[in-house]
This record gives structure tokens, sequence and C-alpha cells, in this order.
């Protein structure tokens, strides 16, 4: 099979498992923390199968962005070190975008939440319904994948969501390109970007950026918004 058929199989495949037997919870917060894990060992350039100590502390960012930054040691840094056996886990369901940040961004900055979650509905409901060649195709349980891997890598987990859809739909490629993207944008190359679904519209592609970019912008807000909250309460 192609890149992808074999994608769209599995598709097929997760929705009809997911009609005939639902996953625990137990068996879905498993899933989540293996995937968790295998996040912070994804690096650009590669994905480590095994545990080991990458630090970025030290790395030169290079001339072509460095003249655009005052300092060049800012970047993304991973929310948990790399080997710690109990990595942090914040619980979507004790707060979320629609129930609390909503909200609250609406008070400290009035109607900048309406913005905000029209351009997050906006960018995560966006579909040609197409896959590369094929037509009519939902497309959501792709959507939702990537999108839950950014806020998975950020230690954001959805109680009702199972991760065995992230790591049967999103490929090695895949990963690295999201985390490269979504973490560490100056390292971006056109191969990583021709890498994965290679038969997809360019079109397709430049949406999944969208997706990421959304997603990694939701998950900060979120993170910033709980310790406010904390705060005036």
């Amino acid at each position: 099979l192609s890149e992808l058929e074999a994608l769209m199989e599995r598709m097929k495949r997760l929705q009809e498992d997911k009609e005939d037997e639902e996953a625990s919870q137990e068996e879905m917060a498993t899933r989540f923390e293996k995937e968790k894990k295998e996040s912070l060992l994804v690096i650009s350039g590669g994905i480590c199968t095994f545990p080991v100590t990458v630090s970025f502390d030290d790395e030169i960012v290079s001339t072509d962005v460095s003249r655009y930054i005052e300092d060049p040691g800012f970047g993304y840094k991973d929310f948990a070190r790399r080997g710690e056996e109990h990595l942090p886990t914040f619980r979507a369901q004790d707060y979320t975008w629609e129930n609390h940040g909503f909200s609250l961004v609406n008070r400290l900055y009035s109607d900048i939440g309406h913005l905000l979650d029209e351009k997050f509905r906006m960018v995560y409901n966006l579909t040609y319904n197409t896959m590369a060649t094929h037509e009519d195709v939902d497309t959501t349980m792709l959507r939702r994948a990537l999108f839950n891997y950014v806020h998975c890598m950020y230690g954001i987990r959805y109680d009702d969501y199972d991760y065995g859809e992230v790591n049967q739909l999103l490929e090695r490629s895949l990963k690295v390109y999201i985390k490269t993207v979504t973490c560490y944008p100056e390292r971006t190359t056109k191969r990583m970007y021709d890498s994965y679904w290679r038969q997809f519209k360019h079109s397709e592609k430049v949406h999944v950026n969208l997706l990421l970019m959304e997603a990694r912008m939701q998950a900060e807000l979120l993170y910033a918004l709980r310790a406010i909250t904390r705060h005036l309460t």
C-alpha cells in the first residue's frame, strides 16, 4: 500500500475498533503516558528509541536567525527532564479553554477571548474533506490526533481521548516534523516538510502547520491562564 492508502486504512480500522469496543480509562491513561514520554525523546532530525540525554542549552543559533533576536539562548525547553520516572501531567478536564481560560482572558482583555476562540475553532475545523486525491473523507480523527499530540508534548492530557490513535496515525517522520515546527521552528527544513505525507497537496500540509501553531498557542495559554487563576484565588 502507498503511504496514503495505509493511513486511510488505519483510520478506517480505528473507527471500527472504536465502534466495537472502547478502551478503558486505565488503558487510555497508560497510552498517554507512553506517548508523553516518547515525545520527550523526539528531536529535530530524528527520533530516539531508547532513553538518552540531549541538551540544547549550549547550541548556537544559526547566524541567519540570530540577527533577528536579542537573546540567542532563549528557546523551547521540555516541560520535564528526560529520564524522570513520573512526568507532570496537566489534566485538561481540570482547566479547559472552553470552561476556564476563555472567560478569564475576556475579563483581562475585553473581547479577546472571542477572537482567540474563533481563531482556534476556524483552524481546527478547517477541512476540504479530502486526503490527497481522495474526496469526501472525514478528517476529524486525523486533525484531532495532530492537535492532541502537540498538547501531549506539553504534558496536557484529555481523559476522553485514546492516545493510541496518535501512535497509529502519526508516523515517525511526521512526529519529528511536529516537534521541530512546534518547538524549534528555526530548524525546520524543506527536507523535513517533504518527508511526510508525500502524496498530500501543499494546501493540506500548510493546514497541518496552522493546526500545530494554534495547538501550541492554546497549550501555552492554558498554562499561563491557570497560573493567573491560582494567583487570583
